[in-house]
């Protein structure tokens, strides 16, 4: 894999580090700025929404621009946001620099996708996916955990300023290892804007989409709220909580290396083997997640299928928006952030029933129930690799 793929990959694991450190905050973000348990989840659904809006909105805005420059540039607003994150007083504030710093991520992965597919072969795309994604699983297995931990010693404020420092060097490896290239997004570098949203009619595409955003529902609604569970449902210490959360992200790393190998050839075994095996670990987590030693197995497991099946259909939205060179990858990045708006706020709305701890987990099966019952009748999307040609490099 080229080089500029794994300087990305450090991006974005100082943008992964920040998406999902908050699993292991919220309770003390809550208890600092006078807030429910449940009200700061909606950081988590903040930062998705921003996701979810920035993906399209900024990629369309840097289509006409150098990557290496609109790379560098969504990062150092991401910066920023966090600098004001961490020294806010104000639960507002800190929704308000959850978004900006949304904007920015979106934007930049976004921009990452679309640099990164034009730099391997068009049969290689999952591989190159997987290598841009194991910044967010390293982000699981090491950053997130980390954070948590300074989090218990120095303070929820200490994960913010962490994340600045992760993104110094990031700018740099940008600046100095991505090529320097001309805009290519004229009339004669490309298809037109509207052409290529023209691409979000396409029933396959939309399809896929919707995959995605239901599975990475259940996956972000379980991990918010998965330190409650640990500490309350498990009756484990607080500091069980940065260690359940690298045993996700450990799952998650192998689940991530699993599409990489599979979503480009395969990507039906994946849906087929993976979809119905996630449901029955949500099902299995929420009547043991009593159990510390089912606990830690299943939440493994649940991050290898979560990655697995979430970095296949990525793979597969990829593939079914080729006409769309420059917004495939927000394509991408705003189906999954859909779901990451949505579970959170599901799986907050179940913690108030009888299930309490257990009612996100619930939610999680529930949501990978009708994910498999909308792919049922869809099967021959998933049947044989759509191999397309790339879009110009940016």
């Amino acid at each position: 894999m080229p080089l500029p793929l794994y300087l990305l990959a450090v991006a974005v694991f100082a943008m992964g580090t920040s998406e999902f450190m908050l699993a292991g905050l919220l309770p003390d973000i809550a208890a600092d700025l006078g807030v429910t348990v449940g009200s700061a989840g909606l950081l988590t659904s903040a930062f998705a929404a921003g996701m979810v809006v920035g993906a399209p909105l900024m990629a369309g805005l840097a289509r006409n621009r150098p990557g290496r420059s609109s790379l560098a540039a969504f990062l150092l607003v991401f910066l920023a946001a966090h600098v004001l994150g961490a020294v806010t007083g104000s639960f507002p504030v800190l929704v308000a620099s959850r978004v900006v710093a949304a904007l920015s991520n979106a934007g930049f992965l976004a921009v990452a996708l679309t640099t990164a597919v034009p730099l391997v072969p068009a049969d290689r795309r999952g591989r190159a996916l997987a290598v841009l994604l194991s910044g967010t699983t390293a982000a699981m297995v090491a950053g997130v955990p980390a954070g948590a931990a300074l989090g218990t010693i120095l303070g929820w404020r200490a994960t913010f300023w962490a994340v600045v420092v992760l993104c110094l060097p990031a700018v740099v490896g940008i600046l100095g290892g991505i090529p320097a290239q001309p805009a290519p997004r004229g009339p004669a570098g490309g298809p037109a804007l509207r052409t290529e949203l023209a691409q979000l009619r396409r029933v396959r595409l939309v399809l896929v989409m919707l995959l995605g955003a239901l599975v990475n529902a259940a996956t972000f609604g379980g991990l918010t709220f998965l330190a409650p569970v640990v500490t309350g449902t498990a009756g484990l210490d607080q500091w069980w909580v940065p260690a359940v959360l690298v045993i996700f992200g450990v799952g998650s790393f192998a689940g991530v290396s699993i599409a990489g190998r599979l979503s480009d050839r395969r990507p039906g075994l994946v849906l087929a083997v993976g979809g119905p095996a996630l449901l029955i670990g949500w099902l299995a987590l929420a009547v043991l997640a009593g159990e510390p030693v089912a606990l830690l197995v299943l939440v493994f497991v649940q991050g290898l299928l979560s990655f697995a099946l979430g970095g296949t259909l990525i793979t597969r939205v990829l593939y079914e928006a080729a006409g769309a060179p420059t917004m495939a990858g927000s394509y991408a990045t705003a189906a999954l952030n859909v779901g990451a708006v949505v579970g959170p706020l599901i799986a907050a709305a179940t913690l108030g029933v009888v299930a309490g701890h257990r009612g996100p987990l619930w939610a999680g099966a529930a949501l990978v129930a009708v994910a498999l019952l909308v792919a049922l009748p869809c099967r021959q999307v998933f049947a044989s690799r759509s191999g397309v040609p790339t879009g110009p490099a940016r």
